[in-house]
């Protein structure tokens, strides 16, 4: 992909380039005003821009309307860089189809995250495109398996912003995704949504935001409430005025809460939310404002709360972890999503838009699932659900090329998950066995951080220990994750 950077200034401009170039592997090219932006698009093929909101002569707000002119402007997605300021402006872009915004300075981490967005939401389309095509050929070939294919993207939903391919491939899921269709039409109902990991519990969140419609703007902003240390948590979702504590920014801070007006604040893992913390956020969703930290004027706040947990809250009040009234209070809204293991019935179709999306993404021949595959693949009990299913079908992609995906391709799932780190196998130092086909060391990187937090019962301190790496870099993994 190629991205557009245009910033006057030349130090954060190519501080944004350079991170891009080197730590996400993207070419760009920096350009200094709107001007040499709108040279560089016509004469370039770009992706994607990303522009400051402040410039001389051709603002980032004009820059974004003349892109959208283009002929080819509606493939282009823009994020603009915005100052603490201006976030009425920014408001504006993402009325004008801008796709998102970034803050300055800007966070290296947010920014990788909504690249990778960006690059998904690219390859859905592109994805879509070839569908649509390889469906009207497929309607004059005899090839049962094939037209069998084409029919596993009948039952999905069809993209929707920030989320892609949302899968229906059971009776439980169609209920499941008729009621988040409801909770889209009332946004004065918190929304709990419950499930064991790899469910999807934040592809239904965002389902909860974005309904089925293409041109929805509202902000949709996540917090995992496991991944921010209980000391920060207030400042982090109120925010603060200026000189509220020491260390903090002279202009203050925005918290998640106002970013997030007009639209959705998702906050996943809310049974790690701290207790003290708990009436706080009980008085928000009563009262609808909110106090930033070292204030003392109350904001009024128009924000829909969805809210998402692997845990049995129920079971965390009887235990007395998690207050009773916050829990009947965002329990108004509630969503269940079964575990893959009791919807079997979704288990292939799953398996073969995995199969369809990696093949297309690594350039593997992968189009068919054998007969054995797809016994072993609804015989394992999937207890990582859809993540773990969607992994195991990249990992294959990775490691191996052929037309039919075979049981040998998934022999990993019959082994123990201390295989993977065997001394036998690949971690040992001087011992490292590597495929002969390529190795995507960052898909390695980020599977040794599962089974390590699974390892560790997601315990964050001791996975970073054993890792030997921070927390905020274990933090930065799972995000990735």
């Amino acid at each position: 992909m190629n991205i557009l950077i245009v910033d006057d200034d030349t130090s954060s401009g190519s501080a944004v380039a350079e991170f891009i170039d080197e730590q996400l592997g993207y070419k760009t090219k920096l350009c200094h005003n709107g001007e040499e932006a709108l040279l560089a698009l016509k004469e370039g093929d770009f992706q994607m821009v990303i522009s400051d909101m402040r410039m001389p002569g051709i603002s980032g707000l004009d820059l974004l309307k003349r892109i959208k002119q283009l002929p080819n402007g509606s493939a282009i997605e823009v994020v603009i860089m915005t100052g603490f300021g201006d976030l009425d402006t920014s408001i504006e872009a993402l009325r004008s189809n801008a796709y998102d915004y970034l803050l300055k300075p800007v966070n290296v981490e947010e920014l990788a995250i909504l690249i990778e967005r960006v690059v998904e939401s690219i390859q859905l389309k592109a994805e879509k495109s070839d569908l649509n095509q390889h469906s009207n050929a497929a309607v004059s070939t005899t090839k049962s398996e094939e037209s069998e294919r084409v029919k596993y993207y009948e039952t999905t939903i069809r993209d929707i912003t920030s989320v892609g391919k949302v899968g229906v491939f059971s009776d439980a899921m169609r209920s499941v995704v008729k009621m988040a269709e409801q909770f889209h039409e009332d946004r004065t109902v918190p929304v709990l949504i419950e499930g064991e990991t790899g469910t999807g519990k934040e592809v239904m969140a965002r389902l909860v935001h974005f309904g089925q419609e293409s041109d929805i703007l509202q902000p949709f902003i996540s917090i995992n409430c496991s991944a921010i240390s209980p000391t920060l948590f207030e400042s982090e979702l109120f925010g603060y005025e200026t000189g509220a504590f020491t260390g903090a920014r002279k202009e203050g801070k925005l918290g998640k809460l106002e970013l997030a007006q007009g639209g959705t604040l998702f906050l996943d893992e809310i049974g790690e939310m701290p207790l003290d913390m708990q009436p706080k956020l009980l008085r928000v969703l009563q009262q609808k404002e909110m106090y930033r930290v070292g204030g003392n004027k109350a904001i009024s706040l128009d924000v829909r709360v969805i809210f998402a947990t692997n845990r049995n809250l129920k079971q965390m009040v009887a235990e007395k972890t998690f207050r009773s009234d916050l829990y009947y209070r965002l329990n108004t809204g509630r969503l269940y999503i079964p575990p893959l293991r009791e919807r079997k019935e979704a288990i292939l179709s799953f398996s073969q838009v995995f199969l369809d999306q990696y093949s297309k993404k690594r350039g593997r021949r992968f189009r068919f699932i054998s007969k054995d595959a797809k016994k072993m693949l609804q015989e394992y009990d999937w207890p990582g659900n859809i993540r773990e299913l969607k992994n195991s079908i990249e990992r294959a992609t990775l490691l191996f090329n052929d037309l039919e995906l075979k049981p040998e391709h998934l022999r990993f799932l019959q082994a123990d998950d201390s295989d993977f780190i065997s001394s036998e196998q690949v971690l040992v130092p001087g011992r490292i066995v590597l495929p002969d086909d390529e190795l995507d060391i960052e898909q390695l990187e980020l599977e040794i951080v599962r089974k390590a937090l699974k390892k560790f019962d997601n315990n964050k301190s001791k996975t970073a220990d054993y890792l030997c790496i921070t927390r905020s870099a274990l933090r930065s993994r799972m995000n990735k994750l």
